[in-house]
């Protein structure tokens, strides 16, 4: 996997808290923590959160180390770290802005509930993971809750010339959006899934007619879903890696799968841990070998 050229810590301001939805908060940071910060411009890039383990003291935030990661200095408390997309950055104003799925428990979701304009907060650079090739003809996005925000900055993004289909499940009518889409994106919404109810995503994109054109299909929400599309898109369409990317967001009953991981024997998780330092190896055969490894313990 490969590493940030550049990786700093921002320290940032809430400066503004949004409700779009139900289920979703957009929150507006700013601040001088924000000079230098580099945006991708990858819709759906991502960064790491640092947030207070309680509450909404600031929190003690990590320096950048020269390999691209991160650490905490002696004497600095480590913070919570959470995983999110960018759903807007603009250099001009300085402002970041990031769009929060809510629900009851969770360390971010409670801090964005609770979040208020001043609270403060840290991120590090972003990177994407979006790659098609440039002569792709169309593109299919697809997304839960989680995955919205990243699926709608892609298809805003989405090229002129390349038919777009934007597919977005969420739990009900209260949770769609209004999102400003070019002409050539057509944006279905679905509900389901999300913790409430069986996904259709797999369904969906099971039934989608691939036209045979160069394009490319995207694809982020809960890791059991991802995987059994990835599996479809990889191992029964027969698509090159560089025609797809499926990402899991979350893990639904995230802390009993955790709990079964950790009884997994020790020289498996070092096996699944240390697989991913090996640079050299493609990252979708890696992909593979870590899911077989899972499913194989039954996870």
């Amino acid at each position: 996997m490969s590493r940030p050229e550049v990786n700093l810590v921002h320290r940032v301001e809430v400066a503004e808290v949004r409700r779009l939805t139900p289920g979703m908060i957009r929150i507006e940071f700013t601040g001088p923590g924000l000079e230098g910060f580099v945006s991708s411009g990858v819709g759906d890039e991502y960064l790491r959160l640092f947030l207070p383990a309680e509450g909404h003291d600031e929190p003690g935030l990590p320096v950048a180390t020269d390999d691209g990661y991160w650490e905490f200095p002696e004497g600095v408390e480590p913070c919570e770290v959470r995983t999110y997309t960018v759903r807007a950055w603009d250099e001009a104003s300085g402002r970041l802005v990031i769009d929060f799925v809510v629900h009851d428990g969770g360390v971010a979701a409670a801090w964005a509930l609770g979040a208020e304009p001043g609270h403060i907060a840290g991120v590090n650079t972003p990177r994407g993971l979006y790659a098609p090739a440039e002569d792709i003809e169309w593109q299919l996005l697809v997304a839960d809750a989680t995955g919205l925000p990243a699926a709608v900055r892609l298809a805003e993004q989405a090229p002129a010339g390349v038919r777009t289909k934007l597919v977005l499940e969420v739990a009900d009518d209260q949770d769609e959006h209004r999102p400003e889409l070019p002409a050539n994106v057509e944006l279905t919404w679905v509900h389901g899934g999300n913790g409430h109810s069986p996904s259709r995503l797999e369904d969906i994109v099971r039934a989608s007619e691939l036209p045979k054109t160069p394009g490319y299909v995207w694809v982020a929400g809960e890791s059991a879903v991802t995987r059994a599309i990835r599996k479809h898109l990889r191992h029964e369409l027969g698509l090159p890696p560089t025609a797809y990317k499926v990402v899991g967001y979350w893990v639904e009953r995230a802390e009993q799968w955790r709990e079964r991981y950790e009884a997994l024997p020790e020289d498996v998780r070092t096996r699944l841990s240390e697989m991913w330092d090996d640079g050299s190896r493609d990252e979708e055969e890696l992909q593979d070998e870590y899911v077989a490894v899972l499913e194989s313990h039954g996870l």
